[in-house]
């Protein structure tokens, strides 16, 4: 069952943070004027992930050089790399006093390595200012350089993302650049290395039921073990259009039946985002 009304159904009100853990990181993320994808994205779920010693950090700037129809964040030239950036994020986990951090990034194509160093520079100044805090990154496709991916590999957070965002009919109509198959040979790539692997898709593009079932069927097949499934929410009025609104009754079937195709978990409701749970899939 599906909802077709352009208008937002009552399950996808956003939940505000509560709870004095989530009090205490909003105010110095204010203080500090850090920069969390928590806070910049809205996300829904930044009171219950704040409440569970999680956060996620956007680095390599805030200019993405793609323009993927579905995302919001600004596409152009980007600035150059922050030297300082690595140390900043390492003591921003130190002073919201996480237990788990979770690193995304823009793409940069505009960079020789793809912006693969400064990815490792980051890791490893987050290790070693917060030997006790786990880590999840979610990564661009690095153009499939395997090398570049490789990079970041070697620094061994534990658990790499790298979103498929949609099923493979929609690819090229709603991502800049990116490929169905480059995209699984990325995941391919960090679970033959024994890092945990993780992808997610958005739901309410115009994919069908037989197409989400092959999504995972193609994500297992390149040994993916962590899959997030939520619904695609328009951010503005250039973006793609929502086609429809997914109750969470069928995002519940979809949870199940991922876990009948062997995905050691998968967090899939309206509100699920890419660091939804995340400190959950580090096991």
């Amino acid at each position: 069952m599906a909802c077709n009304s352009r208008r937002k159904p009552e399950w996808l009100k956003i939940k505000l943070p509560k709870g004095q853990l989530s009090v205490d990181v909003l105010n110095i993320v204010r203080e500090h004027h850090l920069h969390t994808i928590c806070t910049s994205g809205m996300c829904p779920n930044q009171g219950e992930c704040w409440g569970c010693g999680t956060a996620t950090f956007m680095i390599c700037g805030d200019v993405c050089t793609r323009g993927c129809k579905f995302c919001n964040v600004k596409t152009g030239k980007p600035a150059p790399l922050d030297p300082l950036e690595p140390y900043n994020i390492a003591n921003s986990v130190k002073l919201l006093k996480l237990k788990h951090a979770v690193i995304t990034s823009v793409d940069r194509d505009d960079l020789d390595d793809l912006g693969a160093a400064h990815w490792v520079k980051v890791i490893e100044a987050v290790k070693k200012e917060n030997p006790e805090v786990t880590m999840e990154v979610l990564i661009p496709d690095f153009q499939g350089r395997k090398e570049l991916i490789g990079r970041v590999i070697a620094a061994r957070p534990e658990v790499i993302s790298h979103n498929l965002e949609t099923v493979r009919r929609l690819t090229n109509a709603i991502r800049s650049r990116a490929t169905y198959d480059m995209s699984l040979e990325v995941v391919r790539q960090v679970s033959e290395s024994g890092v945990v692997s993780k992808s997610g898709i958005m739901l309410g593009l115009g994919e069908t039921r037989a197409e989400i079932l092959q999504t995972m069927d193609d994500l297992r097949s390149v040994g993916c073990r962590v899959m997030t499934i939520g619904q695609y929410l328009q951010p503005t009025a250039s973006n793609v259009e929502v086609k429809e609104y997914v109750t969470p009754e069928v995002f519940d079937e979809y949870r199940r039946i991922g876990l009948e195709k062997g995905f050691t978990h998968v967090e899939s409701g309206p509100l699920v985002r890419s660091s939804y749970h995340a400190e959950k899939h580090v096991r």
